[in-house]
C-alpha cells in the first residue's frame, strides 16, 4: 500500500493477525501451515506475485515469502486498495469494522501512506492525525525499547535488595550450619534458611516493592540476575552454597574452556565481603576475587 513500486520479505514466526493472535480456522493443517497461508493469501490480496522460499537458518521457523512484483498494472492500483480496505476490514473486530464504515476510505485523501477522513486535511497537508490512519487502533512499539529485566536498575538499589534478602534468610530460623571437612577440621558455613518469594516480599520495603514491579518478573528475576548469591527454584529462595555446584566439564570445546578461564575472578565474592562466615570456598577455588588483590 505504501507505493506500486513497494516490494517486501517477510519471515513469518509469531501467529498474529491484524488485531491480535491468529485463530485457526481449519484442523487439518498445522497452526505454522495454516498462519505461513495466511500470510501468504495477504501478499496475494495486496496483489503481489507471492513467491516461498526456506532459508538455511537454524530454525524451525524459516518459511519466507517475497513479493517483488505486481499482479496488476500501476492504473488499478484504486482498485486494488478498495480491495485491500476491505480485507483488512474483514478481519477486523466488529467495533473496529463500524469505526471504519463511518470514516470510510477516500482515495482523493490518501496522501503519504495515509487514510485520511474526507474532509479532516486539506489536500497538501500531510500531516499525520490519530484516528485517521489506515488502521487507527494500530499501536507500532517505540522506537526505544525499554529494558525491564532488572539490568538497568541503580546498583546501588540492587545492592541493597541483595543484602535485605540475604539477611533475611540467613536471620529467618535459628542456624542451620552445613558442616563439610576441609584440611581434617570440621568448617560450619551459614546457608541460611529457604522461603517463598511471597515470604521474602511480605518483609521487603513497600517502596522496593513498587520500584521492582515496573519490571517483568519483578522480585524473582532481581534475585535470578543475582545467581552468585541465590538460588530461585519452584518459587523458593535460598542462599547458593558453592561447594555444592558441578566443577566445570573437562570436555568442554576449547573455546568454552578459554572462555570460562577469562571470566574467573573479574568480580568480587559477595560472601567473602558480607557473608558473617565468609566464602564457603577457598580463595584458590572460589571463582570470585577475595579481595580487591585478586581481581583479574
Amino acid at each position: 500500500r505504501s507505493s506500486y513500486s513497494c516490494r517486501y520479505f517477510v519471515l513469518p514466526c509469531c501467529f498474529f493477525d491484524f488485531h491480535g493472535k491468529y485463530s485457526r480456522r481449519q484442523s487439518k493443517k498445522t497452526q505454522y501451515r495454516e498462519y505461513l497461508d495466511f500470510v501468504a493469501q495477504v501478499g496475494f490480496v495486496c496483489g503481489f506475485h507471492v513467491e516461498e522460499d526456506c532459508l538455511r537458518i537454524p530454525s524451525t521457523k524459516r518459511v519466507s515469502f517475497v513479493g517483488k512484483s505486481r499482479t496488476y498494472p500501476a492504473a488499478e492500483r484504486a482498485l486494488i486498495d478498495e480491495q485491500i480496505t476491505q480485507f483488512i476490514n474483514s478481519r477486523r473486530t466488529c467495533a473496529v469494522a463500524t469505526c471504519d464504515r463511518r470514516v470510510g476510505f477516500n482515495h482523493e485523501h490518501h496522501r503519504g501512506g495515509l487514510c485520511k477522513e474526507a474532509g479532516s486535511e486539506p489536500p497538501g497537508d500531510e500531516t499525520e492525525t490519530a484516528g485517521a490512519i489506515w488502521m487507527p487502533e494500530f499501536q507500532p512499539r517505540g522506537k526505544v525499547e525499554q529494558v525491564r529485566n532488572c539490568a538497568s536498575l541503580p546498583r546501588d538499589f540492587v545492592d541493597e535488595v541483595v543484602l535485605n534478602v540475604a539477611n533475611l534468610l540467613l536471620n529467618a530460623a535459628p542456624q542451620k550450619s552445613c558442616s563439610d571437612k576441609q584440611g581434617g577440621n570440621m568448617n560450619t558455613w551459614n546457608q541460611g534458611e529457604c522461603l517463598s518469594l511471597r515470604e521474602v516480599a511480605e518483609h521487603l520495603d513497600k517502596e522496593i516493592l513498587k520500584k521492582l514491579k515496573s519490571e517483568y518478573g519483578g522480585l524473582q528475576t532481581l534475585l535470578k540476575n543475582n545467581h552468585q548469591v541465590f538460588e530461585v527454584l519452584n518459587g523458593r529462595v535460598h542462599i547458593r552454597d558453592w561447594r555444592k555446584e558441578k566443577p566445570p566439564s573437562k570436555t568442554k570445546p576449547e573455546v568454552k574452556r578459554r572462555l570460562s578461564a577469562e571470566a574467573f575472578k573479574t568480580r568480587l565474592c559477595w560472601f567473602f565481603i558480607h557473608h558473617p562466615d565468609g566464602c564457603s570456598l577457598p580463595s584458590e577455588a572460589c571463582p570470585y576475587a577475595h579481595g580487591t588483590e585478586e581481581l583479574r
